[in-house]
């Protein structure tokens, strides 16, 4: 029993590899449900949630008054969803929230950006540089938010447990690697690890409900 975190750049096929390892391990795999879920919790529009997460601190100036509210309310809804275990969250901040869980997997996507293009075209049928263009400004307000409020780079390895490159390695060999390493002990929810997760689940409403 464990929790696996996923940290993907947009069209990364972060995704399809999270579905998949759900799939194999027979956990919950979650998204975007827990920014709904923060939403219908806090009554903040999904659309502010997702900017307080994601967009950089020129956006952040904005939401001044509201952003910390922001933040802790989508910092709540992942602790508890994970809180019960077996669960595999690709999406935002994920890996910065739960840091402090010995138990979850932090494992970070990465592609290289013209296999990214390439995608993004496929999927969205708009022309490769209009592509390149939303990619590298997505890349970059995602490392300005993580440097504001972390003072780390989201690319960074040291976030991360792993750092696995599809394109030396297909889908299914980043499933199976995490696989594995979910075998290791120091992954495997404990009474200690729990309790550890169980105190971020209660820091994280009491911030909430400020």
């Amino acid at each position: 029993m464990s929790v696996v975190t996923i940290s993907r750049g947009s069209y990364s096929r972060g995704k399809e590899v999270a579905e998949k390892l759900a799939l194999a391990l027979g956990y919950e795999c979650i998204s975007r449900e827990v920014i709904l879920e923060a939403s219908e919790y806090s009554g903040i529009p999904e659309a502010k949630l997702v900017r307080a997460i994601h967009d950089a601190p020129s956006i952040f100036d904005r939401l001044t008054r509201n952003k910390v509210r922001y933040i802790a309310s989508t910092r709540f809804a992942i602790t508890k969803h994970v809180q019960k275990d077996n669960v595999v969250y690709h999406g935002l901040a994920g890996h910065f929230f739960l840091q402090e869980v010995p138990h979850v997997l932090k494992v970070r996507i990465t592609a290289s950006l013209e296999d990214r293009i390439k995608e993004e075209v496929k999927r969205e049928h708009i022309p490769p540089e209009e592509a390149r263009r939303i990619l590298r400004k997505d890349d970059e307000e995602r490392r300005k938010w993580s440097l504001a409020l972390y003072g780390i780079d989201t690319w960074g390895s040291a976030l991360y447990d792993m750092v696995l490159h599809i394109e030396t390695m297909t889908v299914e060999d980043a499933v199976s690697t995490m696989r594995r390493a979910l075998e290791i002990p120091r992954f495997q929810t404990t009474p200690e690890s729990q309790a550890i997760l169980d105190k971020l689940v209660l820091r994280a409403q009491a911030l909430a409900t400020v």
